[in-house]
């Protein structure tokens, strides 16, 4: 399941992190990567548990908490640290998979990478190139979102960052180990809380409800059958 989120970060928060980023010690993308990733990762990121790392990631953190479609989608248990990176001058990132146990550098917790996620910091407009594709048993997406939005993906697909031809590609990446390991689980629990959501806003029709009341039933007792905890 690939989904899109709006608005994880007001215009505000995207114009501070920015600043913030601007000002800040970028060092090579590829200290973080795994063996086949270095291969093909271009990039330049801020290094993991720096102040700047650690006070922008609090409000990308705060951002998903106040989002409802992300806790429907990811069913998060824990979430990676959000890291940061940058695109320009024909930078990329080569077809890979993310590596599916990440550590902490700071704690030493170690995350299992169900969903990746990617939130765009910089506007379209602001460069050429940089698109996300991601591929999937549906086929090839092609993901370039406004800044402040953000894209949630199985962290077992395949995926990389076209070259950035012109301007600087900015944004936010981090994993999340949710409750539902399964994406093909997650998916029918997301399609399920959504329908139930959509009844809740019928008005006046008693058997409609009493379809939301039983239809509520069966996503917790499905939460029971799958979640770890």
């Amino acid at each position: 399941m690939l989904i899109t989120i709006a608005d994880v970060l007001s215009a505000e928060q995207v114009a501070q992190a920015r600043k913030m980023l601007a000002e800040a010690d970028w060092v090579d993308g590829r200290v973080t990567a795994g063996y086949q990733a270095q291969e093909v990762k271009r990039n330049m990121q801020i290094p993991e548990g720096s102040p700047v790392a650690v006070q922008l990631g609090e409000m990308v953190l705060g951002g998903l908490a106040r989002s409802p479609r992300f806790m429907s989608a990811g069913l998060p248990l824990r979430v990676f640290p959000p890291m940061f990176n940058s695109y320009s001058g024909g930078q990329t990132f080569g077809t890979h998979v993310d590596t599916a146990i990440r550590q902490v550098a700071t704690t030493g917790q170690r995350i299992r990478t169900d969903l990746s996620a990617t939130l765009f910091l910089t506007a379209p407009e602001e460069y050429d190139g940089g698109e996300l594709v991601v591929e999937d048993s549906y086929g090839t997406h092609s993901v370039k979102l406004p800044a402040g939005h953000m894209v949630l993906y199985p962290a077992t697909s395949l995926h990389r960052v076209e070259p950035v031809t012109r301007g600087a590609r900015v944004s936010s990446f981090f994993w999340i180990q949710s409750m539902v390991r399964e994406d093909s689980q997650r998916t029918l629990l997301f399609d399920l809380d959504t329908a139930i959501q959509r009844l809740a806003l019928v008005q006046g029709d008693q058997s409609v409800k009493e379809s939301g009341v039983q239809l509520t039933g069966v996503y917790h007792n499905l939460l029971r059958q799958w979640v770890e905890m």
